[in-house]
């Protein structure tokens, strides 16, 4: 499928516009920095772990080119570009990240998903799942419709989740002892990923760690 629309339709990088490559080395670059830090939250970030989270991992800081392809990815369409986002989450998660059994992406509502044709914290995870030999499965729903969350503060964000997640109906046995993982494309206060944890150790999992290919600093 991919080679067929990279045939039609070539990739062109989403940082610098170089066409033939999805995002091309030096604007790939950023994804890697965090490689060699070590595990968790770096010293001196005034940002404590989202309540419900025993683990936060992500790839980088939310700007630049990983902005541009994040963009790409969630609003122009560009599935392919969750191959590399993908892989970078992947590559953070085997040098950082704790033992998982599955992987969940944070859900989108389903009218958004329709408007886009999908879900890119879905196509993250399932790119995911492969890099860490662990299986990515849609478990969690959105209930609600928010406005976007990116002007809200921390406590505004947390009152507009209570309740905007649930457990996919005949999921939970999947869910009830498990270690999991879930993946979104960008954090910003945890309130998402907090909401999300929240549902899943309700349900019964027994531990809920989050990876994100970026951060708002």
């Amino acid at each position: 499928m991919h080679a067929l629309l990279d045939l039609l339709l070539p990739p062109r990088c989403p940082g610098c516009g170089r066409e033939g490559e999805l995002l091309c080395g030096p604007c790939a670059r950023p994804l890697a920095r965090r490689l060699a830090e070590p595990p968790g939250i770096p010293i001196g970030l005034d940002a404590p772990l989202p309540p419900g989270l025993i683990h936060l991992e992500w790839c980088a800081r939310f700007g630049g080119p990983v902005r541009d392809a994040l963009h790409a990815l969630k609003y122009r369409g560009e599935r392919r570009l969750a191959g590399p986002l993908g892989a970078a989450l992947a590559a953070r998660w085997r040098a950082a990240g704790i033992a998982v059994d599955l992987v969940i992406p944070a859900p989108v509502h389903a009218a958004r998903r329709r408007e886009r044709g999908y879900d890119q914290a879905a196509e993250l995870a399932r790119e995911l799942g492969r890099g860490i030999g662990r299986p990515a499965a849609e478990l969690l729903e959105r209930t609600t419709q928010t406005l976007a969350l990116h002007d809200q503060g921390r406590e505004a964000r947390a009152s507009t989740l209570v309740g905007a997640f649930r457990i996919r109906e005949g999921a939970a046995s999947r869910v009830a002892g498990a270690r999991i993982l879930l993946v979104d494309d960008i954090v910003t206060t945890g309130a998402t990923l907090s909401g999300c944890a929240g549902v899943l150790l309700d349900a019964g999992a027994a531990a809920v760690a989050a990876i994100a290919v970026a951060r708002e600093m």
